[in-house]
């Protein structure tokens, strides 16, 4: 194998995360317009996908006008709230072939390690919602971390890792990862993140099954 240890970023990467996040961050947005906090506006799907693969400091903290922290903190709980209401009433999708394309990548040997811009209950409900403990070694979110960019959570942890190590997301974020620490990327095409973030992706696919032709 080219590759012992593969890093996987989650949402727009196995998880299609539209399905919970696009309503759950409408009702919080509302939240801020009736407090008179941010203008009214509608929000397409496009617009709100962009936030996908931040962190939920990061996210809030680019709005105009700037929010408090307290009022950052009260929207991201509102947005988690919403969410895992979502997960648990099984509203969650990953993209066909997700389990297909992991329970491959373990039975060939491949260590997994989730790495995620997320929160850890975020993290929890989805473990319970697909087993992923079933196909994952490690799990790692930003909030373990408090909120630090991936690529430095990424280079605190791949000591840990077998090496050679493959990168895989569809954000900038998980592209510098890899890019930062010295190791191969794998951008996904079909995620929330545009052509201009891959410019130093390794490899790129655009649907999760062209993994086992790569690997």
């Amino acid at each position: 194998m080219k590759y012992k240890t593969i890093v996987f970023d989650y949402d727009g990467t196995l998880h299609e995360s539209m399905y919970i996040y696009y309503n759950a961050f409408l009702k919080a947005y509302d939240y801020l317009v009736s407090e008179n906090l941010q203008p009214k506006r509608n929000w397409t799907k496009v617009e709100v996908s962009k936030f996908l693969g931040q962190n939920p400091k990061e996210m809030w903290a680019s709005f105009i006008p700037k929010l408090s922290d307290d009022v950052i903190t009260k929207v991201s709980s509102m947005v988690g709230k919403y969410m895992e209401e979502a997960i648990f009433n099984q509203e969650a999708k990953l993209y066909e072939g997700t389990i297909e394309v992991l329970e491959y990548l373990k039975n060939k040997g491949y260590k997994l390690i989730y790495l995620s811009n997320s929160k850890i209950y975020y993290l929890e409900a989805h473990k319970k919602a697909f087993n992923l403990d079933k196909y994952f070694d490690q799990f790692y979110v930003s909030e373990m971390f408090d909120y630090i960019p991936k690529h430095k959570i990424l280079k605190k942890i791949k000591n840990e890792f077998d090496t050679p190590i493959l990168m895989i997301g569809d954000r900038i974020h998980d592209i510098e990862s890899g890019y930062l620490n010295q190791i191969d990327t794998v951008a996904c095409l079909y995620g929330y993140g545009n052509e201009e973030e891959f410019q130093n992706a390794t490899y790129k696919i655009n649907d999760i099954k062209e993994l086992m032709n790569l690997l």
